[in-house]
């Protein structure tokens, strides 16, 4: 059942749940962050609209900059801005930052331990038509791996908000990741966050497998939940939002409490969340897991819904690896 000091969303399980786009929370958290802080600054990449940087850049156009299509220079001026006590927040397509300027984002701003925060919007299949070239699989990989870089994938739009508020504070290298589709708001304004702490969600009495999940697939894990407790299977879920620095704590305690773990992440399975939860579990506590995520295949066009389906991160696909699971324990 729904942990109550979590205060999900009360029609999370409603057909007509409230779906609002990840990186709204972004754009509303910037605007509020930069209204707390004038060293917060904002660079884009072209994509000022898209990645909802716009309403920051309408209301401090003088700590704006719109770089243009230039991910490179994007990355390097904002370590030097870092440099001279700004706090520069800078936007684009994931697969562009970080994927183009990953060079810049290692050299410029980790290498030098530079306060920059990279938001990278449209990230996982579920850009949808946009196709393979623009969802990035890769990102939490090629970002986690950085010395010194934070990563965080906000659940909803709310979460999101408050990531961003977060991340504002906390000195050093942060990415954070964004979905761009419309996605089921799990969390309310009352539920907690806290920057490098997982959130139980969902936990039955002795639990047979704990499902860890990041990004949108929250909310199809929290579905899978409710399906299985039908079932008569006992699972716990728990909210990994912040992959890096990983709460080591939260993952070992549910692994000992249900024995067997999912991990369930839009994302490549190499690399990502699942593969950072494996590592916490294999030099701790080691059990069965099995990983929802895109397993070594780029993405395609198609609609968001269907290509969730298509690449095996349904509320089924979720299902079926949790029996999976428990039939190696």
């Amino acid at each position: 059942m729904i942990v109550e000091n979590q205060k999900l969303n009360p029609k999370l399980f409603d057909a007509d749940v409230e779906k609002v786009p990840i990186r709204n929370g972004f754009g509303e958290g910037l605007l509020q962050a930069g209204a707390e802080d004038e060293k917060i600054v904002g660079l884009c990449a072209d994509l000022t609209e898209s990645t909802k940087m716009l309403a920051f850049a309408e209301k401090f156009p003088k700590r704006f900059i719109e770089m243009g299509v230039a991910e490179q220079n994007l990355a390097a001026t904002a370590s030097g801005m870092a440099a001279i006590g700004k706090i520069p927040f800078l936007s684009s397509y994931a697969v562009f930052s970080p994927g183009r300027n990953w060079e810049q984002i290692r050299t410029t701003i980790c290498y030098n331990d530079r306060n920059v925060k990279i938001v990278g919007s449209h990230a996982g299949v579920s850009v949808g038509p946009d196709g393979g070239s623009h969802q990035a699989v890769e990102d939490i990989a090629i970002m986690r791996v950085l010395p010194k870089m934070r990563v965080v994938v906000p659940a909803d739009s709310i979460e999101a908000k408050k990531a961003t508020l977060a991340i504002a504070k906390n000195d050093g290298p942060v990415y954070l990741r964004l979905a761009r589709e419309k996605t089921p708001v799990v969390t309310t304004a009352d539920s907690p966050f806290e920057f490098g702490k997982a959130n139980l969600l969902w936990e039955s009495d002795a639990p047979s497998v704990a499902i860890i999940a990041s990004g949108p697939l929250v909310y199809n894990s929290l579905m899978a939940a409710k399906q299985l407790e039908t079932d008569g299977v006992k699972v716990l879920v728990l909210n990994l939002h912040t992959i890096k620095p990983i709460d080591s704590e939260a993952i070992i305690s549910a692994a000992k409490r249900a024995g067997a773990v999912v991990t369930a992440e839009e994302h490549q399975v190499n690399g990502g969340m699942g593969s950072a939860v494996a590592e916490v579990l294999a030099a701790n506590h080691p059990v069965p897991i099995e990983f929802i995520g895109v397993h070594d295949r780029f993405g395609q066009s198609g609609k968001p819904e269907e290509l969730m389906e298509y690449y095996g991160m349904g509320v089924k696909d979720i299902v079926a690896a949790v029996k999976k699971v428990m039939s190696r324990k």
